[in-house]
C-alpha cells in the first residue's frame, strides 16, 4: 500500500466522529453499493483501509468503506465488481484544470483529468472558493 495518508488530514477514530472536521478531505460526490449517487458538501475520508479503500463519513452520519475511482460524479457505479460503494475526490490544478484523484500517497495525489491525461504532485488542502488554482505548482483539493 505505501505510506498512507497521514492521520491528521482525516479523522481518525470513534472520540473524532461529529467533532470539529475542518481542513479535512472532502468527498465530493459518492454512490453507496445499490444506491443513488449523492452530490456531498459534508462527507469527508475518516481513515484509509488500503490503497484505493477509504472509509468514509457520509452525509447521513453512517461511516462505510468505499473505493476511490478518478472519475466524474455521473460515472460512479452502483454496482461495481468489488462489492463496495464508490467515491471521487475533485482536486484543481494551479491551471483550473479540473482533475479526479486516483490515490493518495502521504504528500502527493495521483490524478485524471477529464480528458484522460494522467499526472501527479504535491496536494494542498483548501476551503472552497480559495482553491481555484491558488497555489502553484500543487493540486488543490477541497477540505470541509
Amino acid at each position: 500500500m505505501g505510506r498512507p495518508i497521514r492521520k491528521d488530514r482525516m479523522v481518525s477514530g470513534s472520540s473524532d466522529f461529529g467533532a470539529d472536521n475542518e481542513g479535512k478531505i472532502g468527498v465530493t460526490a459518492y454512490r453507496t453499493f445499490g444506491g443513488s449517487k449523492v452530490d456531498s458538501a459534508t462527507a469527508y475520508i475518516v481513515a484509509q483501509r488500503s490503497s484505493k479503500n477509504f472509509k468514509i463519513h457520509l452525509d447521513d452520519s453512517t461511516e462505510v468503506v468505499m473505493n476511490l475511482k478518478a472519475v466524474a460524479p455521473g460515472s460512479l457505479a452502483n454496482d461495481s465488481s468489488t462489492g463496495l460503494g464508490e467515491f471521487m475526490v475533485q482536486g484543481i490544478l494551479d491551471d483550473s484544470t479540473v482533475v479526479y484523484i486516483s490515490k493518495f500517497h502521504n504528500n502527493t495525489v495521483q490524478y485524471v483529468t477529464a480528458g484522460g491525461a494522467t499526472g501527479s504532485g504535491p496536494y494542498v488542502r483548501n476551503a472552497e472558493g480559495t482553491d481555484e488554482g491558488k497555489v502553484a505548482g500543487k493540486v488543490n483539493i477541497n477540505v470541509l
